[in-house]
């Protein structure tokens, strides 16, 4: 019996990533020393990048489909969060050694999540190294009609969209094989998250600000409105928990898993108060729900309150880089 060949980078590339682009805009995809692609006339590119490696933004043993899906969906995430359509990417992976069967359904996650947003891969690079990966996606929205961090006004009401908090639950339950229903819808919450492309566009000509959750609210929330140079007076009371983390982590809990906890990539914006009646007749047809926070102040720092008093909790956001950290 003959041995399978050996899994160099060029095979790897052939057997699991190569195959047809299915899009009229890319003119060369993988194969050569770069990619060629075509911009329709009209639009701007929207460009974004971000990498995930094991152990520290998912854990070892983290199924190989999941993580195909992870590293497009948090960089899809991106592109919702300025309201773009997306369009190509490329991947950059690294693995300490190749195994057939985890690139074959590392593969069918990424695709799977590509092929739900006609997104076409077009390059990239395959090496030796800690398990991990870079995304980088490019999407276009219609010239002019992106929306940034930076353009939020006093008096603008704060939204999010979806469940923050599962996504954190999720990792958590990974180690624990039980938990019911309830702790499943959390762990396929962190395993599989939805970027909220839909939205995003929907959403360009009613927010005036927009960015995605991945480090928590209250941590994002804070980088939005600094961008704008304003504050906030926020609800603890309003943030949108789930059933699931309700029954799994009990309210108190929840809502510091919401706060604190990041990876659920869902959108954060403002809308100004004319057209927040528009927001609401909107919503009504979306898949996911929407909660107002807060309203925007031009006094700086966020503000949450509880029951109408100050709510003060410990910020134990998740930083790369933070003092001690290593």
């Amino acid at each position: 019996m003959s041995r399978p060949a050996p899994l160099t980078e060029a095979a790897i590339i052939e057997r699991f990533f190569v195959r047809p682009a299915r899009r009229r805009d890319v003119l060369l995809g993988i194969g050569d020393d770069a990619a060629v692609t075509r911009l329709a006339a009209g639009h701007d590119l929207v460009t974004a990048a971000d990498a995930i490696f094991e152990g520290v933004h998912f854990p070892a043993g983290t199924p190989a489909r999941a993580i195909g899906h992870r590293c497009l969906a948090v960089n899809l995430s991106d592109l919702a969060a300025m309201g773009a359509e997306p369009l190509w990417a490329t991947l950059a992976l690294s693995l300490p050694a190749p195994d057939s069967a985890w690139l074959r359904e590392f593969a069918r996650g990424f695709f799977a999540l590509a092929d739900a947003w006609r997104v076409a891969l077009i390059g990239g690079d395959t090496v030796r190294g800690p398990l991990g990966m870079s995304v980088t996606v490019h999407g276009r929205v219609r010239r002019g009609r992106y929306v940034p961090r930076s353009t939020a006004r006093p008096g603008d009401g704060l939204y999010v969209t979806g469940h923050p908090g599962d996504a954190v639950a999720g990792r958590l339950l990974l180690e624990r094989s039980r938990g019911g229903r309830a702790a499943a819808q959390l762990r396929q919450r962190f395993l599989y998250p939805q970027p909220r492309l839909t939205e995003g566009r929907l959403l360009v000509p009613l927010a005036s600000a927009m960015m995605d959750v991945s480090d928590g609210l209250h941590d994002d929330a804070g980088k939005l409105l600094r961008a704008s140079g304003l504050g906030a007076d926020l609800d603890a009371a309003a943030i949108p928990l789930s059933p699931a983390l309700r029954a799994v982590a009990g309210m108190p809990r929840g809502r510091l898993l919401a706060l604190t906890g990041g990876d659920d990539y869902e959108l954060l914006f403002t809308v100004p108060a004319r057209r927040e009646p528009l927001l609401a007749r909107a919503a009504q047809r979306w898949p996911c729900g929407i909660a107002r926070l807060g309203t925007v102040s031009a006094r700086p720092g966020l503000r949450w309150r509880l029951d109408g008093r100050r709510y003060r909790f410990a910020d134990s956001t998740f930083r790369h880089f933070a003092p001690g950290r290593r």
